[in-house]
């Protein structure tokens, strides 16, 4: 594995120590929770030959989440995308925990809690849990939040070396979303987004740099679209159906926006889109009543079975008829 990764570096021109080396290979990578995003991230990580620890907060929340790595992994296999044995390299190189202790040794952990079932993540939570990485971890390790709002720097703000934290965003809208966006925070080293500029080109991502501003790129413009495509269903302007098609066809996206906002999540959308109102002040980010009518009502999307959309797990069975 060793080997594998010096060539990527030297692909990338870079001249390491034997220390530096060791710590920007990101040998060992760690997950403090393992909702979609975490998953997202530990099979991103485990596929690209890194070790990665996970923790979760029971054995029954261990099982549920390796079962749910291996039936996709095993989707993967099906639809020829993966070998067998390329399955359990995989497999074997995630390790549960229920312990930060089992942290040590990590060069990079990223807390990424679960949200609520209403859409919302706990700050204090999310102080706790960098607290305590920061008592396990060697000073120089990475101390990460995957996250679209802008809040490193408080997270930060209370630990001894602030300079090791950084924000981060990997896209879940589907598998080819490869883009990281990298948030570095008022203590954020210039080493350190470095260093995360060449995780995501380990993991064959695409850094994109991206200043403290709440929602980064890809939740601000898709925050406005949908509103607006919510606004012109209102209006009765076009159907839902033509308006989804109107964004793949004409656009050539992969989903239409109303299929994207259930596959991200109407409680997630709806929340951090109240976030970036109460920042901004403009209300082209305040949820139109479409969004709080079926926020309020849990049809929340994919994850709930209805949302624009009725679902038989991940698939659309037909339009709700309640949204409009």
């Amino acid at each position: 594995m060793s080997e594998l990764i010096i060539e990527a570096l030297e692909q990338f021109g870079l001249s390491l120590s034997s220390k530096d080396r060791k710590r920007s290979l990101f040998s060992k990578i760690g997950v403090v929770g393992c909702g979609k995003e975490g998953r997202n991230i530990v099979n991103l990580t485990a596929s690209a030959g890194l070790d990665v620890v996970f923790m979760e907060e029971s054995d029954e929340r261990i099982e549920y989440v390796m079962n749910t790595l291996n039936d996709n992994l095993n989707t993967k296999v099906e639809n020829w995308g993966l070998t067998q044995a390329e399955k359990r390299g995989i497999m074997n190189r995630i390790t549960p925990t229920l312990s930060y202790e089992d942290f040590v040794g990590c060069d990079f952990v990223v807390e990424c809690t679960r949200f609520s079932e209403t859409g919302r993540r706990s700050t204090q939570l999310r102080k706790n849990v960098f607290k305590k990485l920061e008592e396990v971890l060697e000073p120089d390790a990475i101390i990460a939040t995957n996250g679209s709002t802008v809040i490193i720097s408080e997270l930060a703000a209370e630990l001894e070396h602030k300079e090791r934290c950084v924000s981060l965003y990997f896209p879940v809208s589907h598998s080819g979303a490869n883009v990281l966006e990298i948030v570095s925070g008022m203590y954020t080293s210039e080493e350190v987004y470095n260093r995360i500029v060449l995780f995501a080109k380990l993991i064959n991502y695409i850094p994109h740099k991206i200043y403290e501003s709440n929602g980064n790129i890809s939740l601000r413009v898709l925050a406005i679209m949908l509103n607006e495509a919510c606004q012109i269903l209102m209006e009765g302007v076009s159907t839902l159906e033509n308006i989804d098609r109107t964004f793949t066809v004409i656009y050539g996206q992969r989903f239409g926006i109303f299929r994207l906002a259930d596959i991200v999540g109407i409680e997630r959308i709806v929340t951090l889109m109240e976030t970036m109102f109460n920042d901004y002040g403009d209300k082209k980010y305040k949820p139109n009543p479409i969004l709080w009518k079926l926020y309020r009502t849990n049809q929340l999307g994919v994850r709930t079975g209805k949302g624009f959309y009725i679902y038989e797990g991940e698939k659309v069975i037909e339009f709700n008829k309640a949204v409009f």
